[in-house]
């Protein structure tokens, strides 16, 4: 699997290559900056690409911007992003483009080598994947209040934000202690109620998890 790896901290940036190589990634190239950045997406189209939020030269959302154009230039290219914080903003424009695999993640992450390898494969994959600390932080902030989350219980919510982690019905089931047919039959009601129309399981995840970002 070809990764194109953005990030100007030399030691994560290094890490990351070496972590990435030992589980049979090709990394053909890390870079330190957006243009950079740019530049090797467009020239190398990776399987999965793994950025930083924060770039040179502004420092501010340069990666974010050059991954957006990037996928403008080359449709459904898988991008998981990392930062240092919890940042909203950048995960609802990174799931506003729903053609391709998408993820976002806390640098620390890195650190949980199995899991943060799974969720690289989850992206390349075409999937979704979101940090646990930001679905948290986002579930606290619409428990209350109109929106489209409002109508869903208690335990939809739960689901719904183990869904927003990237985990599968089996993995959300794990979690809860309940069978796979329990979490079926809530997801069924996430999307019933978040007026999603049958399209596809997967699609409709996609959908509910930005709904839930975006409420």
């Amino acid at each position: 699997m070809r990764v194109v790896i953005a990030e100007d901290l030399a030691l994560l940036r290094e890490g990351l290559v070496q972590l990435l190589t030992a589980h049979d990634f090709e990394v053909i190239e890390a870079v330190d900056n957006g243009p950079a950045m740019l530049r090797a997406l467009l020239t190398h189209r990776p399987d999965v690409a793994i950025v930083d939020v924060r770039l040179p030269p502004t420092f501010t959302d340069e990666g974010l911007q050059a991954a957006v154009k990037a996928r403008t230039e080359v449709p459904g290219l898988p991008i998981l992003v990392l930062s240092q914080h919890v940042e909203q903003m950048y995960a609802r424009e990174l799931l506003s483009d729903q053609n391709g695999g998408v993820g976002y993640l806390l640098k620390d992450r890195v650190f949980d080598v199995r899991r943060f390898v799974d969720m690289v494969r989850q992206v390349a994959a075409g999937g979704t994947v979101m940090d646990p600390k930001v679905v948290s932080e986002l579930m606290i902030k619409h428990e209350t209040g109109p929106g489209p989350l409002h109508a869903l219980t208690a335990r939809e919510r739960e689901v719904l934000g183990l869904m927003a982690e990237g985990r599968s019905n089996a993995a959300v089931a794990a979690k809860l202690f309940v069978s796979e047919k329990a979490v079926s039959k809530h997801t069924n009601s996430i999307f019933t109620k978040l007026g999603l129309a049958a399209s596809g399981d997967d699609n409709r995840r996609v959908l509910a998890v930005l709904a839930y970002l975006n409420s």
